[in-house]
This record gives C-alpha cells, sequence and structure tokens, in this order.
C-alpha cells in the first residue's frame, strides 16, 4: 500500500534556505573556439584572475590564474560550462573551485555576450552549481557543504555569487 506523498512541513523535514557566503569577480580572456564535436560546440575560456570575498568569514582573495571555463554551446542560447580554478586568500590559504552552471537567453542577446557587447543581466538565466574545497582549518567547512549560485558575464569578467545550502 502507497502512502500519499507529503510535503516537508508534514514530515518534519526542513525547507532548506540559502545564505549567500561568497561573491567572486573572475577575469577571463578572449575564448578558444574549438568548433563543432558531436551534439555540441566546443569552447574553453581561460581565467586570468580576478579577486573574491567571503561574505560570511570575511576573508579575501584573489583568483589565481590559470584556470578555464570549458563550454559546451548546446544551442544559440543555451551554454553548459564547467569551470575549474583557484582562490588564494590573504592569508595563504587556497580554496579549488569546480563550477557547474546553465547559461541560456535569446539567442541575439547570448550573441551580444560573445562580441564582448554588454547585456542586462537580468536577461540571462545564469545559474551555478559550484564545489569549494579547502585544506586550511578555518575554511573546511566548506567541504562539507553544498552551494548554489547566479552569475553575470560581462565582456571581460564574469560575476558570482555563492550560497550555501542551509
Amino acid at each position: 500500500m502507497n502512502e500519499p506523498s507529503r510535503v516537508p512541513e508534514q514530515t518534519g523535514l526542513p525547507v532548506p534556505a540559502l545564505r549567500p557566503c561568497v561573491d567572486l569577480w573572475v577575469d577571463v580572456d578572449r575564448p578558444i573556439e574549438v568548433g563543432p564535436v558531436g551534439t555540441v560546440t566546443r569552447r574553453v575560456v581561460p581565467i586570468r584572475g580576478g579577486h573574491a570575498v567571503g561574505i560570511t568569514d570575511g576573508w579575501r582573495a584573489r583568483v589565481l590564474p590559470g584556470g578555464a571555463d570549458y563550454q559546451s554551446i548546446v544551442h544559440a542560447g543555451c551554454a553548459i560550462l564547467h569551470a575549474r580554478y583557484v582562490l588564494e586568500t590573504d592569508a595563504g590559504d587556497r580554496i579549488y573551485v569546480e563550477n557547474n552552471a546553465i547559461r541560456t537567453g535569446q539567442p541575439e542577446l547570448v550573441a551580444q555576450l560573445m562580441r564582448g557587447e554588454p547585456v542586462d543581466p537580468a536577461a540571462i538565466y545564469f545559474r551555478c552549481v559550484p564545489r569549494l574545497e579547502a585544506a586550511a582549518p578555518a575554511l573546511r567547512w566548506m567541504n562539507e557543504r553544498i552551494f548554489v549560485g547566479t552569475g553575470a558575464r560581462h565582456p571581460a569578467q564574469v560575476v558570482l555569487r555563492f550560497c550555501e545550502v542551509l
């Protein structure tokens, strides 16, 4: 016998909430176009640097150059993004960032972004699921949390806000 499904309030389960915890400004270089590969078009966007701020912890960090955003362009209005890079805090601690995202919008607006033209961030759906990893004791809590975020692509920079899922 199947019981009727219940909403979290009826089961006593907590409803997740979000707490903003990291703001990032990631400086990017011009995309490297790989071209059509199977059902997608591949593009790699080198990460040149940038900076980040820990909203809840008060730390500051720089984005180390050498990371990249590996992109799969599904169609003219949709890209699947896989960014990998490292933050280094002012204290010298390092945070590995693995960020998976989707960015969608009207094809003409996405084309403007790709030409380096400004587009209102509200016109583009840019959501992400970052994974943060740190060895430093003060930041190790990141290894045991789930994060979601939102972003905006600008001509030479990606601005992101990561939120801890409570």
